[in-house]
């Protein structure tokens, strides 16, 4: 190894480059110069991976389905990458100026890039298919931008370090990969555990981006200022302070833009909105009525929310004993005033892993007397807990069990519409007990009604499919644009399942339903039985089949 102030041995021509490489001019000791360059790979790393994960985060909470979209923006990400470090190549004869003009460019697309998909999703709402629409085309766009600047740095990071110490070619890049993916690790844990929770994706991406934009300017303009010229040195100190200047200006308004983008997503006034652990809730209008959203998602409320859940409900409850009954999921408490309703019913358990949205439904004035507070009956034992797990650790038995679930083909919730989900929902099943499982939206989604059928029947129980349809005009636009939340379909699918065959009836002896007759709910599983999708095969943990 040859140290820069050692004569070099004699030897062909040198290029432009190569003669720029032993030629750093640093205000610091090599040794020094080094361990530099390195602490900025480690924090350019940490930056970047917090946009590629902010990106999957935000699109999968907007566009849903996240295997989908990680899978998207990370292979984006990664050709772009490819073709970056390719690009990047041209710059290798000013690697000083070119990696701090890459990172002040980074630092603002990477930064704003939360803000920009989240206006577009909420002013326009429309996107569409899986490639149709602006804001996919967006998403698409911002990936391959971020990919290309972080695939810029790493031959232009390898040119500054081989500039301050001449070494082989493997040891340098194993010292630049080591201090790469030690970075890449520390962003990774700080995004879940410390950017998201403490101060939310849009806020967590502009600090990322001042926090990118301060370590790629300090590092050339402090380390390697010399070998810039002084225009050059003013215009990367203007580019970064602009871009620094701009991060913080959406940090200021950040709060009001998410105000206003509520606005626009939900209409109506937002009364609550919060992020548990477990996914947004949003509460609007003052008083009655009163809307309720769980990651961007409607609750069926007024008359198509009673029909909602009379058909989810009435149904299980009747044919049979309902003295014990489970409530999987239903953290707003509005199944449980259902079954609180019939006669006979002696112990509700409600399981949700949502603490906070159990927390809103006790205490809300509004929620809490549309739910008829029915976590305040002594005959209702609330358990906050996720759901599969206290289906496997549970030794009781039910009557009925309730699955007031979210939509299926959202990748969190196919483990709750899988065989094994469904087996030991059998297992907790008293004799004659029945399970009630909802489906989402029928006629813009038949397959997913048919693979839950499917999947119930694999698990060992006998299935009878059902279909009620909403009466309102329409519900209010939510993220995800699926056809439940648009307003394209208004209907919802029900499973009725147990051992023997289930009756499909409503108890004579109950409180009359409101919506619901026994002569409707027969239409029903004949307008369900009309979209029978014939030959699907059962949903697993390891094989999920239900589609977007």
């Amino acid at each position: 190894m040859i140290e820069p102030h050692a004569p070099a041995p004699p030897g062909p021509p040198r290029t432009r480059g190569e003669a720029g490489r032993s030629q750093a001019r640093l205000p610091v000791r090599p040794t020094t110069g080094r361990f530099l360059v390195l602490a900025g790979v480690f924090v350019c790393a940490a930056c970047g991976l917090v946009y590629e994960l902010e990106l999957v985060a935000l699109a999968s909470y907007l566009i849903g389905d996240s295997v989908t979209q990680a899978s998207v923006v990370l292979s984006v990400m990664v050709f772009a990458m490819g073709i970056g470090s390719l690009a990047a190549k041209r710059l290798r004869c000013r690697a000083a100026a070119g990696f701090g003009a890459v990172e002040a460019a980074l630092a603002l697309v990477g930064g704003c890039s939360a803000m920009a998909l989240y206006a577009v999703f909420a002013w326009t709402g429309d996107w569409g298919g899986v490639w149709s629409g602006g804001p996919r085309c967006l998403l698409v766009g911002f990936s391959l931008a971020i990919g290309l600047l972080i695939g810029a740095e790493v031959p232009l990071l390898m040119e500054l370090i081989q500039r301050i110490r001449r070494q082989d070619a493997g040891g340098a890049v194993a010292d630049l990969f080591a201090a790469d993916y030690v970075g890449a690790l520390v962003g990774g844990l700080a995004f879940p555990f410390l950017l998201l929770p403490q101060l939310g994706q849009l806020t967590g991406a502009l600090l990322t981006g001042a926090v990118n934009s301060v370590a790629g300017g300090a590092l050339v303009l402090g380390l390697f200022r010399r070998d810039l010229s002084r225009r050059g040195r003013r215009l990367l100190l203007i580019a970064n302070l602009a871009v620094l200047g701009v991060l913080a200006a959406a940090a200021v308004l950040v709060d009001d833009f998410e105000r206003a983008a509520r606005q626009a997503v939900y209409g109506g006034q937002v009364r609550v909105a919060l992020r548990t652990g477990v996914q947004e809730v949003v509460l609007t209008g003052p008083g009655h009525p009163v809307a309720l959203f769980l990651d961007g998602r409607p609750r069926p409320a007024g008359r198509d929310g009673s029909r909602y859940r009379e058909a989810l409900v009435r149904p299980a409850m009747s044919g049979g004993p309902h003295a014990r009954v489970l409530v999987l999921g239903g953290g707003d408490g509005l199944a449980t005033r259902e079954v609180l309703r019939l006669p006979g019913v002696e112990r509700v358990e409600v399981v949700d892993p949502d603490a906070a949205l159990v927390r809103l439904a006790r205490r809300d004035p509004a929620l809490s007397a549309l739910n008829g507070h029915a976590f305040a009956d002594p005959r209702v034992q609330v358990r906050t807990d996720d759901v599969f797990r206290r289906l496997r650790q549970t030794h009781r038995t039910y009557d009925v069990v309730i699955a007031d679930l979210p939509d299926p083909t959202l990748t969190a919730s196919t483990k709750l519409y899988s065989q094994e989900f469904y087996g030991l929902a059998r297992r907790t099943l008293a004799p004659g007990g029945r399970l009630v499982v909802h489906t989402g939206p029928v006629t813009s989604r038949p397959r997913v009604l048919w693979t839950v059928e499917a999947t119930l029947r694999a698990a060992g129980l006998d299935p009878v499919p059902y279909r009620v349809a909403g009466r309102a005009p329409g519900f209010a636009r939510g993220p995800g644009g699926s056809a439940e939340t648009s307003g394209a379909s208004r209907d919802w699918g029900f499973v009725l399942a147990a051992r023997d065959r289930p009756a499909l009836t409503l108890d004579p002896h109950g409180p009359r339903p409101r919506t619901l007759t026994q002569q409707s709910l027969r239409a029903d599983a004949r307008a369900a039985a009309r979209t029978r999708v014939r030959g699907l095969k059962p949903s697993t943990l390891v094989h999920p089949r239900y589609p977007d």
